[in-house]
């Protein structure tokens, strides 16, 4: 086909798998390449270039599990950063079970991925590959963490609230597993330190189980109601409890944001459309996958190098929306007598 073309073997082989060097060729070129690779049927025998490059284009993603919000959007950024580079990646769930925790690196691994990203996921180093984990607090060798500034957050998220009024604010907690329980937890109790209204511990609760949807935060605002202890407003874990808190005040009588003012976490595709329109702090997730991948590919390229990035930290945003406003003449007592229902579905992380 190189002949045919006039062109060098290098060239067309740049072109058919989307090398990084095909940059340099002429898009004329490229179409020219395509077309003919069209005419003549060719498939590229990736086989015989994974044994003769010794490689496999291909790297290993883990998640908690795969639904709508936050490992969804971190996985689109992965996706997008490797598919052009031409990358593919092997996604698997562990759902917070140990055993898998454990054997699934040793399995991506001996399927030739020449990298992990693991995502909200605690990393077990048991294989010799380079290693990029979102929201990942690991000091381990041969971890890069991608990071968010998670005192900015808290600062964000507790300012916004004082600055309508609040002064009893309640904290969600995430589940234990979570990598962001703690250090969120610390940065929100810190922020509301320092701003005047330090967190009663009455007002904390934390979510519970590993349900892929709004039920552990519907759990948790129920309990939150039954302490009956005064608050204004919620600060949940993420938007997915933050849903769940929302149906539980609604089914106890309780209006949001007339009665409670409720801040999310994460700024997931469906925050914008509940109703009421959720007040979130934004992860830039689809930015934080893609420097995850795009942190790898370079680890890759550089064959372990011992000089390499150990920690990437990106920037929060206060998205201000619906769900909060000044605070309410009377603060929230006690719930009110409330059948429980099904919340609706989604994801908590």
């Amino acid at each position: 086909m190189a002949a045919s073309l006039s062109l060098s073997p290098t060239t067309v082989s740049l072109v058919l798998n989307n090398s990084r060097g095909a940059d340099s060729i002429p898009q004329a070129t490229k179409d020219r390449v395509t077309a003919a690779a069209k005419q003549f049927n060719y498939r590229p025998d990736f086989t015989a270039r994974l044994l003769r490059a010794k490689r496999s284009y291909s790297v290993g993603v883990m998640v908690p599990e795969l639904s709508e919000g936050y490992a969804s959007l971190v996985v689109a950024g992965i996706e997008e950063t490797l598919m052009r580079r031409g990358y593919m990646y092997l996604a698997t769930s562990h759902r917070h079970s140990a055993r898998q925790l454990e054997v699934l690196p040793r399995l991506l691994w001996e399927r030739s991925v020449e990298g992990l990203i693991l995502v909200d996921t605690p990393s077990k180093l048991t294989v010799p590959l380079p290693v990029v984990a979102v929201s990942g607090h690991s000091q381990d060798d041969g971890v890069t963490n991608v990071i968010l500034n998670h005192d900015l957050a808290a600062e964000l998220g507790i300012r916004h609230l004082v600055q309508l009024g609040h002064r009893r604010i309640a904290v969600m907690k995430g589940q234990a597993f979570s990598s962001d329980t703690e250090i969120r937890w610390q940065a929100i109790e810190r922020a509301a330190r320092e701003s005047g209204v330090p967190i009663d511990p009455r007002l904390v609760v934390q979510l519970h189980g590993d349900s892929p949807s709004p039920s552990t935060g519907y759990a948790a605002a129920r309990a939150l109601m039954k302490r009956r202890v005064e608050f204004t407003a919620l600060f949940a874990f993420n938007d997915v409890s933050a849903f769940g808190a929302i149906r539980a005040f609604q089914e106890s009588g309780l209006t949001v944001p007339q009665s409670v003012s409720v801040v999310g976490f994460d700024d997931i595709w469906g925050a914008a459309f509940h109703i009421p329109a959720l007040t979130t702090i934004r992860q830039p997730l689809r930015r934080m996958g893609a420097l995850a991948a795009e942190t790898l590919l370079e680890r890759i390229a550089e064959k372990g190098a011992v000089d390499y990035p150990r920690t990437l930290c990106v920037e929060p945003e206060l998205v201000v929306r619906e769900s909060t406003a000044a605070v309410p003449a009377k603060p929230v007592r006690a719930s009110r007598s409330a059948r429980p229902s099904t919340p609706p579905g989604g994801t908590a992380r």
